[in-house]
């Protein structure tokens, strides 16, 4: 059984972050540890919210308990965030390069989070430069959306060719696999690549009337949690779209604005509507 430990923002009410990670990495028998980088009432999405920062110091604090317990061997994965302050950055990754030391097999999933298609940027000043500059290197997973891979990569991304290439530029940055969500077909319709050692792949879906905030988050760890169980790239990809588009459709019916991921566990491990693959 896989252990993860995920690294991102936490709300007390809603599913984003941690909340939105935790539960699909344990649905799919995963072991989780977390550490929060911010806590909040709610996401920032809403009209007002309460909470703060988690400190930087604070979380080294909380990852040194962690390692005082022995069990960094134990660990399979990091997963990292919303990173909350850009004094995080050097905090995540003496973590993932003391995971790697106890666990040379571990693996680093970077979700560089900082902003989105039509919301700009989101992040404070310093993380979207850390992301490319010193977490790419390090990172063995990158999952970013359309926005984010464009900033990566210093360039536009407006068909399959040019994501291709972004991938590329990307997995010459140091991650052996990269995953893009967001990229858009035409106005009906999304599509995520994936590009791993051995090839790059395709998913394409209905785009659904909704705008749900913590998909990446779920997305992130989903992806993840297959390649851990011995998924090859193109099924973790064609799993995790399939399983997130059943949740954002149980969204819809629920009629609330958070994800469903409860109400629509059985999506995470078996969803009910497959997706067919595309190699590139």
């Amino acid at each position: 059984m896989p252990t993860v430990l995920s690294l991102q923002s936490w709300v007390a009410c809603g599913t984003v972050g941690n909340t939105a990670a935790l539960f699909p990495l344990q649905r799919l028998g995963c072991e989780t540890w977390s550490l929060n980088t911010v806590a909040l009432s709610n996401h920032t999405g809403h009209e007002r919210w309460r909470g703060e920062t988690v400190p930087a110091s604070s979380i080294a604090t909380l990852f040194e308990g962690i390692s005082e317990l022995g069990v960094l061997a134990r660990c399979d994965a990091v997963l990292s965030g919303y990173l909350g302050e850009a004094e995080t950055g050097p905090v995540l990754l003496d973590i993932v390069a003391r995971i790697k030391a106890a666990n040379p097999r571990a693996l680093y999933c970077c979700d560089p989070v900082m902003g989105d298609v039509g919301l700009g940027y989101y992040v404070r000043a310093g993380i979207p430069e850390f992301f490319r500059d010193r977490a790419l290197a390090l990172a063995d997973i990158v999952t970013p959306n359309r926005f984010e891979l464009e900033w990566l990569t210093g360039g536009q991304v407006r068909n399959l060719a040019e994501a291709r290439e972004a991938a590329a530029a990307l997995q010459q940055s140091g991650p052996a696999i990269v995953l893009a969500t967001s990229l858009d077909a035409d106005a009906d319709r999304i599509t995520a690549i994936a590009a791993g050692p051995d090839g790059v792949w395709a998913v394409e879906t209905p785009r659904l009337p909704i705008e749900a905030t913590g998909c990446g988050d779920a997305v992130a760890a989903l992806f993840l949690a297959w390649l851990l169980k011995g998924k090859p790239v193109p099924d973790a990809l064609a799993m995790t779209i399939a399983a997130i588009y059943g949740v954002i459709e149980a969204t819809i019916h629920s009629g609330g604005g958070e994800l469903a991921l409860v109400a629509a566990q059985d999506e995470l491990i078996a969803p009910s509507r497959p997706v067919s693959v595309q190699r590139l």
